[in-house]
């Protein structure tokens, strides 16, 4: 059976198939391949930007992400004014979160779940749970572990026309490999180019 579709051992026929979740990963880097700290972003977030990341939560009914990301967007986001839409922060602050970390034990920010015991076996749980996309934001540990199990549907590097000149990559990853099939590609007016990849499983 493919991997994008799971059986349901309760209420279904022999030949009911449910689609799983897609698990979306969506990074934005530089030209020297910097993630970290995206304030750089900003000039580039256009409307074109605009339109797609809301494509992008629209589709997405949960958010999952590693602690280093966090730690960063639980301050950034409830700061901001959710009556605004064009702040996005309405979705950020309400969608359902989860975070994978062994260190995390009291999240603060609203609707946070810390994911408990093995990684790969708790995000298999919610792909195979009712709902839409469920968005991870960054490029890192969490994100390669979950490549490597042929958890991760599809990545989409925002790649954005500037040099930082700082580490690339928030968290070194040591040994990690991986190829992908380019399955779209986007060219915004800004400058921006989106590639989204779908990653090539194991043979």
């Amino acid at each position: 059976m493919p991997a994008e579709f799971w059986v349901s051992p309760e209420n279904t026929t022999d030949s009911q198939e449910i689609p799983m979740r897609k698990l979306i990963n969506s990074t934005y880097v530089t030209l020297d391949g910097v993630i970290e700290n995206p304030m750089w972003t900003s000039p580039y977030f256009d409307e074109e930007a605009a339109s797609f990341a809301g494509e992008q939560t629209d589709g997405a009914d949960a958010m999952l992400m590693g602690r280093a990301t966090y730690d960063g967007m639980s301050v950034a986001w409830p700061s901001m004014d959710e009556n605004d839409p064009s702040t996005g922060a309405a979705y950020f602050n309400n969608v359902k979160k989860y975070v994978a970390s062994t260190t995390l034990t009291n999240p603060t920010w609203n609707n946070t779940e810390v994911l408990q015991g093995d990684l790969v076996e708790a995000v298999t749980k919610l792909k195979a749970q009712e709902g839409r996309d469920i968005i991870q934001y960054g490029f890192g540990s969490v994100t390669a572990q979950l490549i490597q199990a042929g958890l991760v549907d599809e990545v989409r590097f925002w790649i954005h026309p500037v040099l930082e000149g700082t580490p690339s990559l928030t968290v070194p990853l040591k040994d990690f490999k991986a190829s992908f099939d380019l399955v779209d590609t986007r060219v915004h007016k800004s400058g921006v180019i989106i590639a989204s990849y779908r990653p090539k499983t194991a043979a």
